[in-house]
């Protein structure tokens, strides 16, 4: 993006404020935060309907600056690739329309759709990268702020297109170029710049560029430091300086849930592994079996092989041979994708003769006694992978034997390889009509794990009932087809299915919008002596409570022994305080502080800002599930609020809330102020914190400022409201502004406008 275009955005948010239109106006300024701070639930939600109201508006640049931010969300740290690739090539179009061109940040697209090319398959895309971005590099100069980003995916592409030296050369010119209009690279320039001189054999180079580059600025400021460790790690395991590169590497839950370094990190980790200064273990094979499936799911064609070949390796590396074929075939099937296939078919070939080379593992026992020594092991120390390869010679024959490898191959991520052996042995040998419903809930698992629908509904109609609209429901609910989850699940207890159809049922049915029925459905877990646990207990409170059966709730807390202080009618007791995590409307999430007033219950204490469906004095159906542990010091918990997530609202508390901004008064007034809302029953909340500053209107000194919200209940006016807050603040050194409140009365709404304008408010 251009320095313009921030001039541009700052612009267009005042104009967007003035014109009311003030969410529309805060989104925008927010947008690049959440795609580079990885809120990306709020992003996939505000970004599209910010375009959309850009579009209807006609206003083409607010409309490219949108869907360019959400497209680097996706495709940077996420690394979406062919799932992304429409959207960019519609992006980079876009941008060159006639009325969009001009637009300082029009040159940004190419860069944009650059990366995902690269995220799909970067040597197969090479040229294809070198055209798009010398066009736009041809537009652009050294003064741009565009130019480094532009130039960065520039190098890396001459780099993915094997020519390092090239590489070197080009990175070096447009050091030079920027140098000359006195600015210096971006980190991300520099980054690459390293890189490529690692590429050519210049290691001391490299680390001595990464080293210079410590101080430039970076284009994604967040993910610099795990960015720079993974490069840093990487040029020192070149260099065989193995300790610091060791002690440079970002941690494995760092890099988690970054997938833009999946590839890079798993690279330098088998280097590391290779001289046994970093753990080789099943569970790194697990989680690179992991990225794998999400690169598949997100279509990083190249990112798929690369991890692959990797984790083959590294499971030969650990005598995995069995995996290392595995992913060997993963591999290999993931070419027909690429666009270049240059040099993986031999390295492929590599793989499958190191593992046909590599010395089988001897196990623990006699063949026909492997399963009791499985039984027998140790569940924290056990290596999966061992025992899958042990089993293996009796999976598929003996059904024990069978049960253990499948569901330890689907738990390693080979659901399919499990399945396809399970279904031979289950459906293909034998008649599915006679096996244990156990085996048959295994398989169904491992089925729907593998995505084999097919051979549900193949398997389903091999059954009688109930197992065969167990299977079927159970398919259903994977896929989020509720209706059908129902009718399936619906008949499977008709005909005598258990609490697993009752379960799949009532969710089913809650999903579709009717919790009285959830409930009902549900209910029979209250019997003396039934089926069920402490879970389906609260189930049946949670729905019985959004339907306000308080009967039902009743007859729940009594079954978990929880006291209750009325015998009939609506739950409203005084428990403690809880934070209540609730939707907002940006796709995040809102902790708001309320009361807990029953088993399933809470009153909200907070204001909220207007825009939000719920206020201050809503009572809301809680999920009584904490989605924090409670700690284990008595002295943690004293300060402990136990987190529970928001269901829905249950009874609106009618509270209206209003806006007040200006300079913090002194402590004695604030006290009194707080003290004189808490007599009348209105809550109040400062959003503001110590960093908020307003200007003094004499001496344009900051001082200490203050804003938040008022909520009044409705049998409390607004003109009631701006009555007390006026005798409240009259004798305040500096004025307070509620100026949503006075347009609303119409009483002095100039002095406020006044009061805004004065201290910069």
């Amino acid at each position: 993006m251009d320095v313009d275009i921030w001039s541009w955005v700052g612009g267009t948010q005042r104009q967007l404020h003035e014109a009311g239109n003030a969410g529309l106006a805060m989104a925008l300024g927010d947008v690049p935060a959440q795609a580079l701070e990885g809120r990306y639930g709020q992003l996939d939600v505000v970004a599209p309907a910010v375009a959309q109201q850009a579009e209807e508006l006609e206003q083409p640049w607010l409309e490219l600056f949108a869907r360019y931010w959400h497209v680097i969300g996706r495709v940077g740290d996420r690394a979406n690739g062919a799932v992304a690739l429409a959207d960019a090539r519609e992006l980079a179009e876009f941008a060159q329309r006639s009325d969009v061109s001009d637009c300082p940040a029009a040159s940004a697209a190419a860069e944009a759709l650059a990366i995902t090319l690269a995220n799909t398959d970067g040597p197969g895309y090479a040229d294809e990268r070198l055209a798009i971005l010398g066009r736009a590099l041809g537009t652009v100069g050294p003064d741009s702020l565009a130019f480094s980003g532009l130039t960065t995916q520039y190098v890396s592409a001459l780099l993915d297109d094997g020519k390092p030296a090239e590489a070197v050369t080009y990175a070096e010119a447009a050091v030079e170029r920027l140098r000359g209009v006195g600015r210096e690279a971006s980190w991300e320039l520099a980054a690459v710049s390293a890189r490529a001189l690692l590429a050519v054999g210049r290691g001391e180079d490299a680390l001595a560029a990464l080293h210079a580059a410590n101080g430039f600025k970076p284009d994604d400021p967040v993910a610099k430091a795990r960015r720079e460790g993974l490069l840093h790690s990487g040029i020192l395991t070149e260099l065989g300086r193995i300790e610091h590169a060791v002690e440079s590497l970002p941690d494995l839950d760092v890099v988690g849930e970054h997938p833009r370094e999946w590839v890079e990190w798993s690279q330098v980790v088998r280097k590391l592994a290779a001289g046994a200064s970093i753990a080789n273990s099943w569970q790194l094979g697990r989680v690179m079996r992991q990225w794998m499936s999400y690169f598949e799911t997100m279509g990083g064609h190249r990112a798929q092989v690369e991890l692959a070949l990797t984790a083959g390796h590294l499971a030969i590396a650990r005598q995995g041979a069995w995996q290392a074929r595995e992913l060997a075939d993963l591999a290999e099937a993931v070419l027909p994708e690429l666009q270049s296939t240059a040099g993986l078919p031999e390295r492929i070939a590599e793989l499958r003769a190191a593992a046909d080379a590599a010395p089988a593992v001897p196990p623990p026992g006699p063949q026909d006694e492997l399963v009791s020594y499985f039984d027998a092991a140790d569940g924290r120390t056990a290596d999966p992978e061992r025992w899958v390869g042990w089993l293996w010679p009796q999976s598929g024959k003996d059904l024990e034997a069978t049960r253990r490898h499948t569901t330890t191959l689907g738990f390693l991520g080979y659901a399919p390889v499990g399945a396809d052996i399970y279904w031979k042995m289950i459906v293909v040998d034998a008649d599915p009509a006679n096996a244990e419903e156990e085996d048959i809930a295994y398989l169904t698992g491992l089925l729907i794990e593998a995505e084999q629908d097919d051979r549900v509904l193949d398997l389903a109609s091999r059954l009688s009932s109930p197992e065969s609209h167990l299977a079927l429901a159970r398919l259903y609910r994977a896929r989020e087809r509720w209706e059908e989850t129902s009718a399936e699940a619906e008949l499977a207890v008709q005909g005598g299915a258990g609490l697993e159809g009752r379960r799949l049922w009532s969710a089913a049915v809650q999903h579709l919008g009717d919790n009285a029925a959830a409930a009902e459905i549900l209910k029979p877990v209250l019997a003396e002596g039934a089926e069920g646990e402490e879970e389906d207990i609260w189930r049946v409170i949670v729905l019985a409570t959004a339907t306000e059966d308080w009967a039902t709730v009743r007859e729940g807390a009594a079954k978990l022994g929880m006291p209750l202080q009325s015998a009939e009618g609506p739950i409203e007791e005084e428990w403690h305080l809880i934070r209540a995590i609730l939707p907002a409307p940006d796709g995040s999430q809102r902790e708001v502080l309320a009361v807990r007033t029953g088993p399933a219950t809470a009153r909200l204490a907070i204001p909220q800002p207007r825009g939000m469906e719920y206020n201050a004095g809503d009572v809301v159906v809680v999920d009584p599930r904490p989605l924090e542990p409670i700690p284990d010091s008595e002295e943690e918990r004293e300060n402990f609020v136990i987190p529970f997530a928001g269901v829905s609202i249950l009874r609106p508390g009618g509270f209206t809330s209003w806006f007040f901004d200006g300079a913090a008064p002194g402590e004695h007034e604030w006290t009194e102020f707080n003290e004189l809302l808490a007599e009348r029953g209105w809550p109040m909340w400062v959003y503001s914190d110590d960093s908020y500053k307003v200007t003094h209107p004499g001496t344009g000194e900051p001082l200490p400022g203050v804003f938040g919200w008022i909520a009044i209940p409705p049998s409390v006016t607004p003109a009631e409201l701006d009555a007390v807050l006026d005798d409240a603040t009259e004798q305040w050194v500096h004025p307070l502004a509620w100026l949503d409140l006075s347009r609303e009365v119409g009483v002095e709404a100039e002095r406020h406008e006044r009061i805004v304008k004065e201290y910069g408010l």
